[in-house]
């Protein structure tokens, strides 16, 4: 167990529930739309989602860019016609509502807010994090709230945390640590930065070799263990 003074935290699938959150604001924007809905569209979009914000991670393609392109690869797998980032600042409007935190997310963010100087690091959209975390249970125990968009880059990169370290005013790396469920982003950017890492595995996945955190847990609430 480390001794700490800042407790770096990742959003989607680690404080918020994702998966609950997209189908929640796809299900309303084709319900918006008149289009039909199944989980067949879910699944589309789920994948090309996945590849995209990947690409993100790597640089590849922008945010601006990502928000309207996968909207534009399922209307055209789908055969749906209609402005693509039109249907973009709906589905964005309806994501900005779904504040579904996960199980144990309040009680633990209550827990660490009473001990740590904590930050939420995230890739995601800025205006729907800010909505999101205003909207929900956590949101008076939340520090800083760090963006992508606003830094200028994004997880894995090392200056979204030194972007962060600057914000709060902090630089001791020996007492920093990066908690979240992303091998790619949240632990490989803790190590980029080269600060202590702590993975959210929830679905018991082996450990690549490449990447190493420095602790690993089960569930959030596994957090206690260490902080």
């Amino acid at each position: 167990m480390g001794n700490y003074d800042v407790v770096f935290i990742d959003a989607d699938d680690t404080l918020f529930d994702y998966a609950a959150a997209e189908r929640f604001s796809l299900e309303q924007s084709f319900g918006e739309w008149e289009l039909p809905y199944s989980d067949s569209v879910l699944e589309l979009y789920a994948a090309v989602n996945k590849k995209l914000w990947a690409e993100y991670e790597q640089g590849t393609v922008t945010q601006e860019d990502l928000r309207v392109i996968r909207f534009e690869k399922i209307f055209g797998e789908l055969g749906i016609g209609g402005d693509p980032g039109v249907f973009s600042k709906v589905y964005l409007s309806w994501l900005a509502r779904s504040s579904f935190l996960l199980p144990g997310a309040e009680k633990i963010c209550a827990y660490l807010s009473g001990k740590y100087t904590t930050a939420v690091i995230t890739n995601g959209i800025r205006d729907v994090q800010v909505s999101r975390i205003r909207d929900s249970a956590i949101r008076d125990y939340i520090g800083s709230l760090i963006v992508s968009e606003e830094a200028g880059c994004a997880k894995p990169n090392p200056a979204i945390f030194e972007y962060a370290a600057e914000k709060l005013r902090y630089k001791d790396k020996e007492r920093m640590i990066m908690v979240g469920d992303s091998l790619s982003s949240d632990i490989q950017g803790g190590i980029n930065y080269g600060i202590d890492t702590c993975w959210i595995n929830a679905k018991q996945l082996e450990v690549p070799g490449n990447i190493r955190p420095t602790y690993c847990i089960r569930s959030l609430e596994e957090i206690t263990d260490i902080l």
